[in-house]
């Protein structure tokens, strides 16, 4: 499976495309940041992403493509900039027909460090291992989206287990709830009366 990993940003957002193989092998395709002029109005920065993740598409052709979720208790007009930014690639996904996974930085940090509040430093070193680069990628946005396309490959099959798991305890409740509805509906219902024969007087 091929994943395009996106670490969502106005200023600099990360791009990373992994390969997984057979077990937990991963092999790095392409990894660069694309950055938008600071000054430059929100509408064109969008615009400049939308381009650069289109052609991203295009040439690494992904089978699906893992974004960061984001979400803050401190910057809310950052964490505007980076969800619109997010969605710019979601949405060139979607054209596509390209599944779009999001994922929580905790998330990311667990599958490639094996703790959840890793910093950024630990996140690099782990991606910079576990892909075999000769140097860790910088800054830390492209390794922050090469870690979350590994995330997903190490995951998806969990993922998919799980929502298994779930579709099939919702079909057995469904049925369940049929069966209840049916017997209820049965001791509900008036007794059927009995036909007497026989002349009358």
């Amino acid at each position: 499976m091929r994943v395009f990993g996106v670490d969502p940003g106005l200023t600099r957002c990360g791009f990373g495309v992994v390969d997984g193989g057979p077990g937990r092998t991963v092999r790095p395709i392409a990894v660069d940041v694309v950055r938008t002029p600071v000054e430059a109005d929100l509408a064109e920065r969008l615009l400049l992403l939308s381009d650069a993740a289109e052609e991203w598409l295009d040439r690494y052709q992904p089978q699906v493509v893992a974004v960061e979720r984001v979400f803050s208790q401190y910057n809310v007009r950052t964490a505007m900039g980076t969800a619109q930014a997010g969605g710019v690639v979601a949405l060139a996904a979607a054209r596509r027909s390209l599944p779009v996974v999001f994922h929580t930085p905790s998330e990311v940090k667990a599958a490639v460090t094996g703790s959840g509040r890793a910093d950024k430093a630990q996140v690099t070193a782990m991606v910079t291992k576990l892909l075999g680069l000769k140097t860790a990628p910088r800054p830390a946005d492209a390794a922050d989206a090469l870690a979350l396309a590994i995330c997903h490959l190490w995951r998806a099959p969990m993922r998919s287990r799980l929502e298994e798991a779930q579709a099939r305890a919702a079909e057995l409740a469904r049925t369940h709830r049929a069966r209840l509805a049916e017997a209820s509906a049965r001791l509900s219902a008036p007794p059927t009366a009995a036909k007497t024969g026989g002349k009358t007087k």
